[in-house]
């Protein structure tokens, strides 16, 4: 799943490809912005991003699709 995170007062977005599922880091999502606390998603290489949820400005969830190898006619 691609996850792409805005943060207030930064030009650029956190970009990462997530094994957790669209309605895990939406709940994750939503907890941190009502808890006042911190945003912890996991990518699919292990590592943590943690973004505090008083700074986040947006959070894309993107639809997982698998990735083709090779040219594709269609």
């Amino acid at each position: 799943m691609e996850v792409r995170i805005g943060v207030q007062n930064v030009a650029r977005e956190l970009v990462f490809e997530s094994a957790q599922t669209g309605e895990e880091i939406t709940a994750a999502v939503a907890e941190a912005l009502t808890s006042g606390s911190v945003l912890s998603l996991t990518d699919d290489k292990g590592r943590k991003i943690v973004v505090p949820a008083s700074t986040l400005g947006y959070v894309d969830i993107g639809a997982s699709e698998v990735r083709k190898v090779g040219f594709g006619l269609s």
